[in-house]
C-alpha cells in the first residue's frame, strides 16, 4: 500500500471525505443499519425497510469507495451526486444478486446455499420472489449505468463493475 500524500489535495477536500467517512460508517450510516438488520431477524419486513437496512450497511460502504477519490479531487457538487447515485444502486445491486446467489449459487458463494431461508432473514427473493428480485436487480443495474451516464466513455470500468455485480455467479 502507498502513503496517502495529503499535501496533494486540499484540505477542504481531505476535511468534506472524513466528515463523509464519519456519516456513512456511523449511527446515520452502518451502524443504523445494523441496528435494522439485527431488529429485523425473525420478523416480517417492507421491501422499503429492507432497502434501508442494505443502503446504510453494504451500501454506505461501496458508496464511499466510490465517491472518496471524486471528493479528495474536489470534483463539482454534480460528479459527486451521480456518483453517489451510482453506488447506492449497485449496493443494492450486490445485495440483491447475493440474496438470488443464496438460492442459485453453488459452491462457490462463501456461504451455505440456502443459509437466509434458513437463518430467516429478509431477503429480496423472500419478499418479491425470484424472478421479482431477477427484475429488482436488472431495475437497480439500469439506475447505476444511468447515473453514469453522463461521463460517457470516462465510466466504463464503473459500468462494467455494475454489470460484473448483477451477473456474478460467486
Amino acid at each position: 500500500l502507498t502513503k496517502l500524500d495529503s499535501a496533494k489535495y486540499e484540505a477542504s477536500s481531505r476535511i468534506t471525505l472524513i466528515n463523509e467517512f464519519s456519516q456513512l460508517t456511523g449511527v446515520a450510516g452502518m451502524i443504523s443499519g445494523q441496528i435494522i438488520d439485527l431488529e429485523s431477524e425473525n420478523t416480517s419486513i417492507s421491501l422499503e425497510r429492507l432497502k434501508t437496512l442494505h443502503r446504510h450497511k453494504t451500501g454506505a460502504l461501496i458508496r464511499l469507495s466510490v465517491t472518496a477519490p471524486a471528493i479528495l479531487n474536489g470534483e463539482s457538487k454534480d460528479i459527486i451526486s451521480n456518483l453517489n447515485s451510482y453506488g447506492d444502486a449497485i449496493g443494492l445491486a450486490f445485495q440483491i444478486a447475493d440474496d438470488i446467489l443464496d438460492i442459485e449459487g453453488g459452491e462457490n458463494i462463501g456461504k451455505d446455499v440456502g443459509s437466509d431461508v434458513e437463518n430467516n432473514k429478509a431477503t429480496y427473493p423472500s419478499l418479491l420472489g425470484l424472478e421479482g428480485a431477477k427484475t429488482e436487480a436488472a431495475n437497480t443495474l439500469e439506475q447505476a449505468l444511468t447515473a453514469l451516464s453522463p461521463f460517457g466513455e470516462k465510466a466504463d470500468t464503473l459500468k462494467k463493475i455494475a454489470h460484473f455485480i448483477v451477473e456474478r455467479k460467486s
